[in-house]
This record gives structure tokens, sequence and C-alpha cells, in this order.
């Protein structure tokens, strides 16, 4: 805003302080003053401003031409100028402890311009978090793949960082993020991903305030492909698996699932981690001392609660296909250390992908919570829409 400031001259005329002629004794206004006023908020000098929210720039008597937003850096800020030209907003939102500085232009009916400029610094965090992403960056996965992040710290304004989050794919489809607890969301299509798709996670989350005074330090792009379509269907019944590659069944395999004091979960379930060998240890998931096997092949983890389906070398070759013996886990026969690629369990471990489907039926089981795990495919869509 131009204020006319009226100083003494030998003539008796008013100097304005941008050295132009004021206005004369006649309060008429002077000719190349324009008739626009430019307005930033926050004001010039302005300390600890959030991060969201309180950057705007306005134009009075006429229209914005220009906005340049820089931090200090000099990394511009993108923002939108609304279609009348008014008011001017960034189009996310500014990081933390960062100083910014405004230059804006407006032009007014006779195209007179005006400009206003400002500097401010924006708050300091108390805390930060970030935000542990499955699937990792240039992955192949299964179709059943969710896209899942675990934040490090408890978020209380979730949509807050859900705009912070953004998950596109070719072909496209349509996504939804659905959160279990303060720390957890989900994301994924309405049904299982086509194959050949093409996914990108964009975390934007430097200067988000997921809880009071807690602010994201993220900014990253992950890209990871869908492969075939596979699903794998377990009869904890009949003791077999199916397995179906783009919707013709390559092979069935004998197993053994979970006994009937120690059932495996029904539904649909997501292959989540690959371990050649690993160990498994009942203290872990609730079975005291039941077991502990130090060098378990070919395991591929389903929930998060313990179920995986694995190889088994202790038991006899006889009880696949035949009975269910198990702590809940899904046997396939195999031989100790993983070596011998002629078996069930290392055949399925090699055709198969982390996000890859296992579906089990009939078994005397539950079906499977859909956050233990990546198994939201146990919702349907409207369900995993709902609050």
């Amino acid at each position: 805003m131009l204020a006319l400031v009226t100083a003494c001259g030998p003539d008796g005329a008013g100097t304005a302080d941008d050295g132009r002629a004021a206005a004369g004794r006649s309060g008429a206004p002077d000719a190349d003053v324009s008739a626009a006023v430019v307005s930033i908020l926050p004001k010039d000098g302005a300390t600890d401003v959030p991060t969201t929210g309180t950057l705007k720039v306005a134009a009075a008597g006429g229209r914005l031409t220009s906005v340049v937003v820089k931090d200090g850096q000099g990394t511009p800020v993108p923002g939108t100028t609304s279609a009348d030209g008014l008011g001017w907003t960034p189009d996310g939102h500014l990081d933390t402890s960062t100083q910014y500085t405004v230059d804006a232009v407006a032009r007014d009916a006779a195209g007179r311009e005006s400009d206003n400029h400002a500097s401010f610094t924006t708050v300091v965090p108390r805390d930060t978090f970030v935000g542990f992403f499955t699937p990792e960056d240039g992955s192949t996965v299964g179709v059943g793949m969710e896209v899942h992040l675990r934040f490090s710290r408890p978020i209380s304004d979730r949509k807050a960082v859900e705009h912070g989050l953004t998950v596109t794919a070719s072909p496209a489809v349509p996504v939804a993020a659905k959160w279990n607890g303060d720390q957890d969301v989900y994301i994924r299509p309405a049904d299982y991903w086509a194959a050949g798709t093409e996914v990108t996670l964009a975390l934007d989350l430097d200067g988000v305030e997921g809880a009071p005074g807690v602010y994201g330090r993220q900014h990253k792009t992950v890209h990871f492909t869908v492969a075939r379509r596979q699903v794998s269907v377990v009869d904890a019944a009949k003791h077999t698996m199916t397995v179906y590659r783009d919707g013709t069944a390559l092979r069935t395999l004998p197993v053994s699932a979970g006994a009937p004091d120690h059932t495996t979960y029904n539904g649909t379930m997501v292959i989540a981690e690959k371990y050649l060998t690993t160990r498994m240890n009942g203290d872990t998931v609730g079975f005291g001392g039941e077991y502990d096997i130090p060098d378990v092949p070919h395991a591929m983890r389903l929930t998060d609660s313990g179920t995986f389906i694995h190889g088994n070398y202790w038991a006899a070759p006889s009880v696949f296909g035949a009975g269910n013996t198990s702590h809940g886990c899904v046997g396939l026969r195999d031989v100790r250390g993983a070596g011998d690629a002629s078996t069930p369990a290392a055949w399925f471990y090699a055709n198969s992908l982390v996000g890859d489907v296992v579906r089990v039926v009939n078994s005397g089981d539950s079906t499977v919570q859909w956050y233990n795990g990546l198994n939201g495919w146990n919702l349907t869509w409207s369900q995993w829409l709902a609050s």
C-alpha cells in the first residue's frame, strides 16, 4: 500500500515517499499511482508461522499479475492465482524452520502496477515423523500388494497426512486409504491391481503437521510394478493348495494346515515377506516353548501375528495331503537347508512374489483380520471406504 507523506518544500508542494510528486492541495490523486493494492499474509518479519493455511496474497483495486515465493535456497513455491486475479495461495504446504520471501505485483484497470514484498519464517517443530513404507522402491510385486505406511510417531490429523500421500497407477484406477490405529495406513484399489500396472507412491510430508507440534520430514517417490496375477487357494479340509496363474491352474500341491486346536485363519492373505530360511520360535507368537526351529526353509509371511506358508522337513512326507498338524501355518514338504529345488516348498517359493495372494478356505478358524498383515482384501470396497 502506497502511503503519501507530506514534506514541506520551497514551493509548498508535498513529496511522496517514493520520490514522485504527491497530490496537490486539491487532494486529486496522482495519475501515476496505481489503484491496485497488494496485501500479504503473514506480515513481513513474522516468525513461528504455521506451514499450512497461512500464506495468502490478495489484490484490491486490480488483479495480481505476478506472485513469486521462494525459500532460503531460492527454490520457488508452486501456487495458484484465482480466476478473478484477486488471490493467490500455495499449492501445498510449506516446510518447517524455513525463511520464505514473497514478491507480488498487481495491475489496475489503467495498467498501472503496484507491488509488495514480505519475508517470514515458519515454525520450528517440537518433533518430527516419517513413514516406513511397503513395498520397496523398484520392486516387482503380486496383484494383492497394498501400499502400507507405518509412521514413526502417532498421527492425530489423518487428513493432513493423507493429503501428503499420493498413489497413482497406470492404467489408472481409484484408490483409497484406511487407517488402523494412529500409526498405520493402508492404501489399495477396489480390486486386485491389474497385471502389468505401474504404481507410484509420492510422499510429500515435509511440513505436514501430523499431530500438535509434530511435523513430517520426508519427501520421496516410490515406484513398483505389478507382475502376473497369481492366486493360490488352500483347502484346509482337502489338505491341498492349487496355484492359479492368470486364471489357469498351474499345480496342486499337498499341504498340512493348522491342527484342530491351532487352526489356520480363513480368508484372503497376501505374501508380505520371503525368507529362504528363518527361525520360528513359539515364544514370539504366544505358544511358549512348544517349538523353536532355527532353520525353517522357504518361509513366506502371511500375517503379522505369525502365519506363514513354509517348507517343513521335520514331519513325515505322508502328512502332506492327509492331515493338519501345524500351529496355524500352511506347510509344504521340504528338506532341511532349502537345497532341493524339486520339493513342493521350493517350487512354490521360486514361483511366488511378495504381493501374491493366498486364500484359505474350509478351515475351522475365523476370517483373518484385515489389518493383520496386508490383508485388506477381506473387506468389501464399501467396508474399506467406511471410516
